[in-house]
């Protein structure tokens, strides 16, 4: 059974009733992006697919025609909720039903958040399989008996040290040593050298195992249209109504794009359903601040009192959702949760009241493990946490002096005014100086939280609203960012910017950014 957005409530659905084909394709290199993942989905719908080579899930370990060479170690790469970890539960499926692979004897799934548990620990690779998988103390695994698969999800989740040109070399399972060394041996190929080895991670983290350990590179690229629409088809049951879903989302290029990503068409269909089904009042969602600030109305039912405030819930696990961010953590531990004042009983009755955006998890291993449904909704919090510390408590989240720090932990409201605008400019200076990209979606959604349809839709949570001139002022930053910096790239991400922000003069600096030749037309996107 699949859970759509959290692992242990809501209402499961069979994996292969709902499983759409994901369109996966063999990568030539294993090179990095250091773009936003957002931006990667967005450059990758305007690749042609006869520019790769499509790939069934089920043969990742199979080679190619004209290829003879074996395939022992398979990388596979994808931007957050595209759907590696569902294709790893549909290729155990499809194993577990006999339907393929059945060369293969036995499957053992370690997904890294759960061997971060283990961090500490010193033992064997045969403990380590006794730990998650107590049947297996019956086997004798070390001899050629028996064909292994072991799957490593979510290596961008690892808080292990895995170094590659360590001397320690281990080729005895029964013999003892710390999990990061027992790993590091199992993909090198010193521990059981005739198992196979599948690897499933987000692109920033996929270099962590160095290229000449990897027989096989893919790509998970979610949807493609059809795909998309077939989703969507399966999700809703009215025709009429899947129908209408789809028209929408392709009026808006930008939220259309995004549905190559399937837990966004899961937030869409979410929101769109109820809207259109239930002819609410209120625009339909058209931004993706429009869009994630609905689904966020959606599942904590803001409006309803409850035992915990929603409003004092949400204002923290907006600022976990912030400071993970700014670290790059998609997963944490009840460590990361006490930095930031919620401890663990908080945290249960958190994922109780809004479990479709943070979840709490069991593992095979004890411990909890919690995390956002999507990096999406976490970077949507954050930005929600920046705007409201901001307007109601007049605080710069980026201000790291110690008693800003002192203010936050006691949640007291600063005397000297911050404006909105102070905090927008911030934000844009830090999503341009970082590497990586990781704050350009929390930019986005940030200055698109400021316009004035969003602070009608959050209104039990804003003390006051943002003016009208505070957008001006960030816009016409945006604009000067725009002409002087030299990274197409990053003005794309501007431009996006300056269309949550609803500017009107958005066409005319486009046309101006492709007259000063920064720039090719073909290279910009119609997103």
């Amino acid at each position: 059974r699949l859970y759509e957005g959290t692992e242990t409530q809501g209402n499961p659905t069979l994996l292969n009733e709902i499983y759409t084909e994901l369109y996966i394709t063999e990568s030539e290199s294993g090179e990095i992006s250091n773009q936003h993942e957002v931006r990667q989905i967005e450059t990758q719908s305007r690749r042609t697919a006869t520019e790769d080579t499509a790939i069934k899930c089920n043969d990742i370990f199979r080679p190619l025609p004209g290829q003879d060479k074996a395939i022992r170690t398979v990388l596979t790469k994808g931007v957050a909720g595209i759907g590696k970890t569902v294709s790893v539960q549909k290729f155990i499926l499809d194993w577990a039903e006999g339907k393929e692979n059945q060369d293969v004897q036995l499957i053992f799934p370690l997904p890294f958040r759960e061997i971060n548990l283990m961090k500490d620990k010193t033992l064997s690779l045969l403990d380590l399989l006794h730990v998650f998988f107590p049947e297996t103390k019956e086997m004798e695994i070390s001899n050629a008996e028996y064909k292994v698969l072991f799957i490593f999800d979510g290596l961008d989740e690892c808080r292990l040290s895995l170094d590659f040109r360590s001397d320690v070399r281990l080729c005895d399972v029964s013999e003892s040593a710390s999990v990061d060394v027992l790993l590091m041996n199992l993909i090198v190929g010193n521990l059981l050298p005739s198992a196979l080895i599948w690897i499933t991670s987000r692109p920033a983290a996929a270099d962590l195992v160095p290229s000449e350990c990897v027989h096989r590179v893919t790509e998970v690229r979610g949807f493609s249209e059809p795909q998309m629409e077939e989703y969507f088809r399966k999700r809703i049951n009215k025709k009429r109504l899947a129908n209408t879903i789809i028209s929408h989302l392709k009026s808006s290029r930008s939220l259309y794009i995004m549905c190559h990503i399937p837990v966004f068409c899961w937030i869409s269909a979410a929101v769109l359903e109820k809207m259109l089904s239930q002819a609410e009042s209120g625009e339909i969602p058209k931004t993706l601040t429009q869009m994630y600030t609905h689904f966020l109305i959606l599942q904590t039912n803001i409006k309803h009192e409850k035992e915990v405030k929603d409003e004092d819930m949400i204002f923290r696990l907006g600022k976990v959702a912030f400071q993970q961010l700014v670290k790059g953590n998609l997963i944490f531990y009840e460590e990361d949760l006490r930095e930031c004042g919620i401890d663990v009983t908080e945290a249960s009755v958190y994922s109780g009241l809004c479990y479709q955006i943070f979840r709490e998890e069991f593992g095979l291993y004890q411990g909890k493990v919690f995390c956002f449904v999507h990096l999406s909704i976490q970077e949507h919090l954050a930005a929600l946490y920046a705007h409201i510390s901001c307007t109601n408590h007049n605080r710069n989240v980026f201000d790291q002096s110690l008693w800003s720090k002192v203010k936050d932990w006691f949640q007291l409201s600063s005397s000297e005014h911050v404006s909105l605008s102070e905090l927008h400019q911030r934000a844009v200076d830090e999503a341009l100086q970082s590497k990586n990209g990781h704050l350009d979606l929390f930019l986005r959604f940030l200055l698109g939280l400021s316009v004035e349809s969003h602070q009608i839709l959050l209104r039990q949570m804003m003390l006051k609203r943002s003016s009208s001139d505070s957008n001006e002022k960030t816009v016409d930053y945006i604009k000067m960012k725009i002409r002087t910096i030299d990274s197409p790239e990053k003005s794309i991400n501007l431009f996006h910017c300056l269309n949550e922000l609803g500017d009107r003069s958005l066409v005319e600096e486009i046309q101006r950014y492709l007259k000063s030749g920064t720039i090719k037309e073909a290279e910009l996107s119609s997103s």
